[in-house]
């Protein structure tokens, strides 16, 4: 299998179906039914392809594996190269798994425009999986600015009410950082001469350079992740945009952010990474308490779940930034089950909207007593969420505050305080929606799941519950990369500034 291009089928898979797409002609029913059959044929073809990937993977090494490269500008030492390694290969099949997800939940919730709606969805996850996949700077620039296109497009065309200014924050937040980390990458350019993110792994930086490099793609990933303070663009997309687009939205492109950091601030400017990490860990505690306290008071579902996202990615950007083995696995482990869990609640939420066509959290209440399977689901998903053992979403927060609690008591006990209010508002906020009487007239004839939201959720609750019962599947593969990343990390520090080995 190693002869074989897997990485360029499993990016460019995606276009191949929206090229099928893109002539379908016919009456509106034909087109809306074909256009769907195929994006959805497409996209479970590409994440069957993406499976090879796990399966034939090497866990006990560090190096890059199923390595493309062919020439692009050769003049300019640019070249397409694509790799993964323990830490990219989780992320790319994220991303393959939710896409046909979206795409399956779409059926009854998107009924407009469902042709361009299609190929939007499959122009992403190529964008997606390119920029985890890629393994040249001008390359991963590409498809990391490719991603705002199509879900620019997803929230402006099938957006809610504000659709168009959530759209607009959205890609102009993005974008600001963005531009930095591109004035950056052309200075890493001029200083290594070359753009091979390998190379430049390799590379030692001047430290003077390392800390305002770092500052400048901290702009561009703060801002995905999203970090406090600038995470106020996320409810607004979140609530505007369809379900499927805050499933991945919050499943897979907030995790440019964390992957950001473990794939360049950290292993490309140590010194720096090292210097700002009280910085990170001051943003990370603020976020963890305010989102969740903000989380509390809210009365729309959606909104709720955006601000217990920033609460979540805040334990990763402390588990990274710990530099120990526990809390960079916790951090890698806590964003894919937060990809999962959070898709699926608002994938759980996009169950009621599309029944009753609000979001408001007053206007539901005893669930239960007509919606008995949805309540199983939503209950399963909550409580991962919480961090209930046995479940994906206790493993990973259990290794962050492992892992830093070795560096800062402090901030494990602040972090830690996040757990006890991430309860508190996701168990009030089933409470309210499933549990209580029944007492509205037009909850009382609400049907339960159907065939079609069954097959999008059982696939989530199976993976929920594999990450919590046997987390082992997925640590080993990411194990020897980031044992790898955290050995040159030390010694970095150790010839560029023994106090901070010292420090530590």
């Amino acid at each position: 299998m190693s002869d074989w291009p897997l990485l360029t089928i499993v990016t460019f898979l995606p276009l191949v179906g929206a090229a099928f797409i893109l002539p379908i002609r016919g009456d509106a029913g034909v087109v809306t039914r074909n256009a769907r059959s195929v994006a959805l044929l497409t996209s479970v073809a590409t994440f069957l392809v993406s499976l090879l990937l796990w399966s034939n993977f090497d866990p006990n090494t560090s190096n890059f594996q199923f390595e493309e490269r062919a020439a692009w500008l050769p003049g300019l030492s640019i070249s397409y190269h694509m790799g993964i390694d323990g830490i990219s290969l989780f992320f790319v099949l994220l991303a393959t798994f939710l896409t046909p997800l979206c795409i399956l939940s779409s059926f009854g919730a998107v009924t407009k425009r469902v042709k361009e709606y299609m190929i939007a969805f499959l122009v992403l996850e190529t964008m997606m999986v390119g920029m985890f996949a890629a393994l040249d700077l001008v390359i991963f620039y590409v498809f990391f600015e490719g991603v705002l296109i199509p879900m620019f497009i997803i929230i402006g065309v099938w957006g809610g009410g504000r659709r168009v200014y959530a759209a607009f924050k959205f890609f102009l937040y993005t974008l600001l950082g963005s531009v930095l980390m591109l004035i950056a990458m052309l200075a890493m350019y001029q200083q290594a001469g070359t753009t091979d993110i390998p190379a430049l792994m390799a590379h030692t930086f001047p430290r003077a350079m390392q800390t305002w490099l770092w500052l400048a793609f901290f702009a561009s990933f703060a801002v995905k992740v999203p970090m406090w303070p600038v995470h106020t663009w996320l409810p607004d997309a979140h609530v505007e945009a369809p379900t499927a687009g805050s499933v991945i939205l919050a499943g897979v492109l907030l995790k440019m952010g964390g992957y950001g950091f473990l794939r360049f601030s950290v292993p490309m400017f140590p010194l720096a990474s090292e210097f700002f990490a009280p910085l990170v860990f001051t943003l990370s505690v603020v976020a963890v308490i305010y989102t969740s306290l903000v989380a509390l008071v809210q009365d729309d579902m959606k909104k709720l779940i955006a601000y217990s996202s920033v609460a979540h990615m805040g334990y990763v950007t402390i588990g990274v930034f710990s530099m120990t083995v526990q809390g960079l696995e916790g951090a890698m482990f806590q964003m894919l089950s937060h990809g999962i869990v959070s898709g699926a609640l608002f994938l759980c939420v996009g169950v009621v909207y599309d029944r009753m066509h609000t979001r408001e959290i007053a206007r539901y209440g005893g669930l239960v007593n007509r919606m008995p399977v949805y309540a199983l689901v939503f209950m399963l998903f909550t409580l991962a969420s919480v961090g209930l053992p046995g479940t994906s979403g206790f493993v990973g927060e259990f290794l962050v505050l492992l892992g830093v609690f070795q560096v800062n008591t402090w901030v494990a006990f602040f972090a830690a305080s996040g757990l006890v209010l991430g309860a508190a508002y996701m168990l009030y906020l089933y409470r309210r929606v499933i549990f209580g009487k029944l007492t509205r007239e037009d909850l009382k004839t609400i049907l339960d799941l159907n065939r079609r939201e069954v097959a999008v959720f059982a696939p989530l609750i199976l993976v929920v519950l594999w990450m919590g019962i046997y987390p082992s599947s997925f640590l080993n593969p990411m194990h020897a990369s980031i044992e790898n990343l955290i050995q040159k990390y030390e010694l970095a520090l150790a010839s560029g500034d023994p106090l901070h080995v010292a420090a530590r």
